[in-house]
């Protein structure tokens, strides 16, 4: 693009040029996502569909689920088009609105990590009130609010990113539109941009992670506490696998985020990007379903009863009443 005219739209680098690599990487991101389909799709349908499932934790997972798959649909199916097809452009309009929708659901993911830990704390800490505490109208409250900060905090962050103006290039040194490799092409003096983003993104993941290290400082005040070494692991079982969803999360999106544009190596964020874009999509439900057994056995109990749907339709078994002599 000549220097001075405005970008009306984007063409991604990519994850890398070798002719070679093209097909292998769009198999394996294929089934990345298939995976994160069948995945957190599956985890809602099963939490839906058992009633046993249907508590405070579970609808946070089954959100946090929806979520996952939103933002990795918001960024994979491009990805592997231009793996297969070559065609890595994007239009301005289509650049901010991929932009929009990954800002809004990783947000959202943000604030759902801490309603979890919440309510872990609540089960944890104060059984007897449980029930009390964490109605019906609390978790709507607590997910509804997530998502209003989500599509909050998207809206700044696209209005901040698109004011600028877009002269040096239209070539992304990415895979798809985030902010840091769109700031880098801006001709515009982003020191104030720069801020902005730091700010908004510094007090969402920062009130987030606090609401989990408090949460779980009493979880383990409380787990101490326990003196039979049965219940402490039964108490800290119930908490290990979001403590492990929120490790990895944060520990990318810190990473990423919290850093000014100029210490950023273009690369590297690629692959942290891969990580959190993708990876972390699929890894959730896998870490949920492999590490709860209310899960798994709702899972066993859907595919008995999906089995015996099925062979009872093959084979159909007829009573007949005997005749009366």
């Amino acid at each position: 693009m000549e220097n001075g005219s405005e970008a009306n739209e984007f063409i991604f680098l990519g994850l890398t040029d070798a002719p070679e690599l093209q097909i292998p990487l769009f198999i394996i991101f294929t089934l990345i996502y298939i995976i994160t389909l069948v995945g957190n799709l599956g985890m809602v349908a099963l939490i839906f569909w058992d009633s046993r499932l249907h508590t405070p934790m579970y609808f946070f997972l089954s959100n946090l689920s929806l979520v996952d798959f939103g933002y990795s649909s918001a960024i994979t199916p491009k990805v592997m088009a231009g793996l297969l097809t070559g065609d890595r452009v994007i239009s301005y309009n289509g650049c901010a609105t991929q932009l929009f929708f990954f800002a809004t659901f990783t947000t959202v993911e943000s604030f759902f990590l801490a309603s979890m830990a919440y309510d872990r704390h609540v089960a944890v800490c104060k059984p007897l009130y449980y029930t009390m505490t964490m109605t019906s109208g609390v978790c709507i409250r607590l997910a509804v609010g997530s998502y209003i900060c989500g599509l909050l905090t998207s809206s700044v962050s696209i209005g901040d990113t698109f004011s600028l103006s877009f002269c040096r290039s239209n070539i992304v040194h990415h895979f798809f539109c985030d902010i840091p490799p769109l700031l880098a092409l801006s001709c515009s003096d982003i020191h104030i941009n720069e801020w902005v983003l730091f700010i908004l993104g510094g007090f969402n993941i920062s009130f987030a992670l606090m609401v989990i290290f408090t949460s779980y400082l009493f979880v383990l005040i409380a787990i101490l506490r326990i003196h039979s070494a049965e219940g402490r692991k039964k108490a800290f079982s119930t908490c290990a696998s979001h403590l492990k969803a929120v490790s990895i999360f944060y520990g990318t999106i810190i990473f990423m985020y919290l850093q000014p544009s100029s210490s950023h190596s273009m690369d590297t964020d690629k692959m942290a990007s891969v990580f959190y874009t993708m990876i972390i999509p699929m890894l959730n439900p896998l870490v949920y379903s492999l590490r709860n057994k209310e899960v798994k056995d709702a899972f066993r109990k859907s595919i008995i009863s999906s089995f015996q749907g099925i062979t009872s339709q093959l084979f159909p078994t007829e009573y007949h009443a005997p005749h009366s002599s």
